[in-house]
């Protein structure tokens, strides 16, 4: 989205905050465009190839990933933005990198770090992201993280974040959240609640039968008459899906565009002195959506097998955690070397958050396994 085109309420690169440690312009890319370089390229992003959304990874090929989930949150996100002629670069930036600090094992890792890290200052994913883009990441000689833009870093804060931190403390007094930002929060929303029905199907968990009962999927499936059970599986399947994040995205386009007229939005002082959420879902979709939700949770994380590899990865987690604290040793050297300017349990909770599901799994067998080589 070029500066021409964007609207008044948009981030524009010009009116950026900067960043922490400053760096002259690119001739040819923006400060969000370089943002959005540096988050591909980073470590962190590759892993999430390997990181878990609902389904480990070797359960098999065509279930989403943490990365595939990034991207799908990239392309809802970048289509609200495009619609509502906000900054497309800052959109994509935020999307691609609001999962860097996500555990391995998805949001049952998280669960477990967070118990262990109960009484040493707690964990989230977003501040966790936080720490990987300021800190974590080593690629520059001329300083630590990746250095992205405040907005790109603020963004870790407003995206459903809990809990107060020292070092999420400059966010608190700019106001509200950009409304690129809150195009990313509603998208990843989007994201997961529809691939995650696309995979609970493919699994065999959710069967289009128990979807008949909710207003969303009838919604989507109705212009399909009858034809509908007459397609094979995998085609229902894709149509039912694409059809309710068409519905969906539709409707947040269309809610948003009401929301900056009955707001009086007409800039960014104004997007950040706006007391409620102004990219949303209209009232009628959000409570189908929300019982959408609440069937997924009921049929779909609550189902005895993805419960089961839930339990065992968080059994996973926390003897890694409790054998690495006991002994920090064992720990690879650059860890090591951490430990003193750092507290022990935040080293050894950046290694393992940092780790996908098979190189986790690999150092359990490594350390309980005795017939398993180094």
């Amino acid at each position: 989205m070029t500066e021409s085109i964007l609207a008044p309420y948009a981030a524009s690169p010009e009116s950026s905050r900067g960043r922490k440690h400053p760096e002259p312009e690119h001739p040819f890319r923006n400060i969000y465009q370089r943002d959005r370089d540096r988050v591909i390229h980073s470590t962190a992003f590759r892993r999430l190839e390997y990181k878990t959304q609902v389904f480990v990874n070797r359960e098999g090929d065509h279930y989403r990933t943490r990365l595939t989930h990034t991207m799908e949150v990239s392309q809802i996100s970048r289509t609200i933005a495009r619609a509502l002629n906000l900054n497309e670069d800052l959109t994509e930036a935020i999307a691609l990198a609001h999962d860097l600090g996500h555990t391995p094992f998805g949001h049952s890792g998280e669960e477990a770090m967070h118990d262990l890290m109960s009484r040493h200052g707690g964990f989230e994913h977003n501040r966790q992201g936080l720490r990987v883009v300021d800190l974590l990441e080593q690629r520059y000689a001329a300083f630590p993280g990746l250095n992205l833009s405040h907005e790109v870093r603020e963004a870790f804060f407003r995206h459903n974040h809990k809990s107060a931190c020292p070092e999420m403390s400059e966010f608190e007094a700019v106001g509200s959240a950009l409304l690129e930002a809150q195009a990313t929060v509603i998208a990843d929303e989007i994201a997961y609640d529809n691939h995650d029905i696309d995979d609970g199907l493919y699994s065999g968990i959710l069967q289009d039968e128990g979807f008949s009962q909710l207003g969303l999927w009838r919604l989507a499936i109705e212009p399909l008459g009858d034809g509908f059970r007459e397609l094979s599986p995998a085609i229902r399947r894709a149509e039912g899906v694409r059809r309710l994040i068409n519905i969906l995205v539709t409707d947040v386009i269309e809610t948003t565009r009401a929301n900056l007229e009955r707001l009086k939005i007409r800039n960014i002082e104004d997007v950040r002195a706006c007391g409620e959420p102004i990219v949303a879902l209209s009232p009628e979709i959000e409570k189908l959506k929300l019982e959408q939700e609440k069937y997924l949770f009921e049929h779909l994380y609550r189902n005895y097998r993805v419960m089961r590899m839930a339990k065992k990865s968080q059994r996973f987690l926390r003897e890694l955690f409790n054998t690495y604290v006991t002994d920090p040793g064992i720990l690879p050297t650059e860890y090591q070397e951490r430990i003193g300017a750092t507290p022990l349990q935040r080293v050894v909770c950046d290694y393992i958050a940092g780790m996908t599901d098979r190189y986790a799994e690999e150092e359990y067998k490594k350390l309980f396994q005795p017939f398993n080589r180094e």
